[in-house]
């Protein structure tokens, strides 16, 4: 029978390894488990050898499929440190296995779920901690941590929508900056040295293009690439200032296409975040304050914030919504509505569900109209610099044509 080392925590909290024996790693883990030893490494003995892991953090898919596997826990009746226990064995991402041990361990300690959980903000955000902290105080954790899967898978979905509408043309025009490139500067001189040495009279395009060549070519073409590099650090740099990141995400919603888009997503997230804290007890002041900082647009959060102040100065919610003018009138009305009639979670909900519809439509469309203007422009740019090179080569035999 195979020997394994094993490093993991005991119910205490301390960290714990050793040698057993098992048949595989499901014996041991089993084992283990007798023995209120909870793994985080296991190994065959002789066989430690791992390859290395890159990257880390916890994923929102892995939250959300997380949540969901908790709720069900939840309400088939499990005590709240075996759920920990149980998840935290099947993680395979040991980062978030970490964390789920410092959870449970906390929670063991006497600690209640919500105050755990914001010992971890990097993966657990301030939404999630407190719509826990609800689910606790209301005695709803099942639903509350059902609600939040919800939510989470719509974002991922969300997230994916806007990672589908920028990611093709972005490889495309990079695709095309790459093959140009790699003309201008291996290809372009070769045609260039043939036609200094045949005395070939060159047309327009064709000296547009070897003096591009030579451009790439030189040191000025080096320095304008170095200085394409520090401009896009320059503004990473300057997006994560509070000025920088306003500045860009007003300019994202006012580029005709793409921030018709954007405005659709971050008013979808916006009623969808909100509606689901409302509808799962979070207070409305806070619930805005929450919705603010996960907003992902600068814009919509100064507007949030704007709201929120007002609703503390005893206003009611659409009119600073309508001053704003980041939402389209047909939200604040819906809104107004909703808050009449008191179902303000229900109404927001559904704008969230119509949004997101008209995000995915608006990728679609953006998607089909997008693929063959790309392939057009990426012919006409790849095409037009082959043929220049071409050009003086079909008046060359025409005129050797001529001759004889």
């Amino acid at each position: 029978m195979p020997v394994f080392t094993y490093k993991g925590t005991n119910r205490a909290g301390t960290s714990v390894a050793g040698e057993m024996s098992a048949s595989n790693k499901t014996e041991l883990q089993s084992l283990l488990r007798r023995q209120q030893i909870t793994p985080t490494r296991m190994s065959e003995k002789g066989k430690e050898f791992n390859l290395p892991t890159f990257g880390g953090g916890v994923k929102a898919k892995e939250l959300a499929i997380f949540t969901r596997q908790f709720s069900v826990m939840i309400d088939a009746g499990l005590p709240l440190v075996q759920c920990l226990e149980i998840l935290a064995s099947q993680q395979e991402n040991k980062t978030f296995q970490k964390v789920l041990t410092g959870v449970r361990s906390a929670v063991e300690g006497g600690s209640n779920l919500s105050s755990a959980m914001k010992q971890y903000p990097k993966v657990y955000d301030p939404l999630y901690s407190n719509m826990v902290e609800a689910g606790e105080t209301g005695g709803i954790l099942d639903t509350i941590l059902q609600r939040l899967s919800t939510y989470i898978e719509k974002n991922v979905k969300l997230k994916a929508a806007v990672k589908s509408a920028l990611i093709y043309p972005i490889g495309v025009l990079s695709i095309a900056a790459g093959v140009i490139t790699l003309l201008l500067w291996k290809v372009v001189p070769i045609f260039a040295t043939l036609f200094a040495g045949l005395g070939v009279d060159l047309p327009l395009p064709t000296k547009i293009v070897i003096g591009a060549s030579h451009f790439v070519g030189s040191i000025f073409g080096f320095l304008i690439f170095v200085g394409i590099i520090a401009g896009i650090f320059g503004l990473k740099i300057w997006y994560s200032t509070p000025g920088g990141r306003y500045a860009l995400d007003m300019i994202t919603l006012k580029i005709p296409v793409l921030g018709i888009l954007m405005r659709k997503i971050a008013v979808a997230r916006f009623t969808r975040t909100l509606g689901t804290l409302i509808s799962s007890g979070v207070p409305i002041l806070e619930g805005l304050d929450i919705t603010a900082k996960t907003s992902g647009n600068a814009v919509v959060e100064r507007a949030l914030i704007k709201v929120r102040k007002s609703l503390e100065e005893g206003k009611s919610l659409t009119e600073p919504l309508k001053e704003s003018e980041v939402f389209p009138g047909m939200v604040t009305q819906m809104i107004a509505v909703g808050e009449q009639t008191g179902a303000m979670d229900a109404m927001l909900q559904k704008i969230a569900d119509f949004y997101e519809d008209e995000v995915d439509v608006a990728v679609k469309d953006l998607l089909t109209a997008l693929e063959p203007i790309m392939i057009v422009f990426l012919g006409l740019v790849v095409g037009g610099v082959v043929i220049s090179m071409y050009l003086p080569l079909f008046s060359l035999i025409g005129k050797l044509s001529n001759t004889h």
